[in-house]
């Protein structure tokens, strides 16, 4: 189902090496079983938990910063790339707000990596992160890459996709409606879930910067797009 992690190039990061003997060190000091087979249910199996809820993670994350300097791009790479190869979720989460608090000083050159933490362990807790706040942000400061969500939108894998449908979640009026409408189209047949709600949902956040442009394109697609997509692109606009 997913491609590990440690399949990607690692680089050496003294940063890394110190986060990661933090982490590894406070994070399973604060676990809780039973809270962590709760987590495992609610999240469907995907991966194992320590048991931290996220306030708690958030306030442990911030013990296991402090003091430390902001990374470089090499750094980032090489910690995420370690948090995602460690089975607890846990791991994977911090990885992803690490990667969301310094996503501007991430190059073009780190989508693959970004596509390979979007395949590692794929669940919509953190492609949905991966995609609106670091996938966007990458293309949101080198327009460049947008052609390669034109590739992604058709990928087999649907996280991929979705990311695709996901990534401009945040652009509101610098929103490319061409390409998102677009994409909703291309992927409107698709039988998951998990891409007919991520149609709707990149609708109905644009929708906040242009409802009258969502609701002309739902109306005249509404037998191409699913139920679900229709009801969740129009849930936060009035009826006319």
């Amino acid at each position: 189902m997913s491609t590990p992690a440690a399949s990607a190039v690692v680089p050496d990061s003294a940063l890394a090496d110190t986060l990661l003997g933090r982490l590894t060190e406070v994070y399973p000091a604060a676990g809780d079983p039973f809270r962590a087979q709760e987590m495992i249910a609610y999240m469907k199996g995907v991966a194992p938990f320590l048991g931290v809820r996220t306030p708690e993670r958030r306030a442990l994350s911030r013990t296991v910063l402090a003091g430390l300097p902001a990374p470089d791009e090499t750094d980032c790479t090489a910690l995420a790339l370690r948090c995602f190869a460690l089975p607890e979720r846990e791991y994977h989460y911090f990885a992803v707000d690490y990667l969301r608090r310094h996503v501007k000083r991430l190059s073009s050159g780190f989508l693959p990596v970004a596509r390979t933490l979007i395949t590692t362990v794929s669940w919509w807790d953190t492609v949905d992160h991966l995609a609106a706040h670091v996938v966007g942000g990458l293309v949101a400061a080198d327009p460049a890459l947008a052609p390669r969500m034109d590739e992604w939108i058709a990928d087999d894998d649907l996280w991929i996709a979705r990311t695709a449908l996901l990534h401009q979640l945040r652009f509101k009026a610098d929103t490319d409606a061409d390409r998102l409408f677009s994409y909703c189209l291309l992927r409107s047949g698709h039988p998951d879930f998990f891409i007919r709600k991520a149609i709707g949902w990149s609708l109905r956040e644009y929708a906040k910067t242009a409802p009258s442009e969502v609701r002309a394109f739902v109306a005249h697609n509404s037998s191409r797009l699913s139920p679900l997509s229709v009801r969740e692109a129009l849930k936060n606009l009035n009826p006319v």
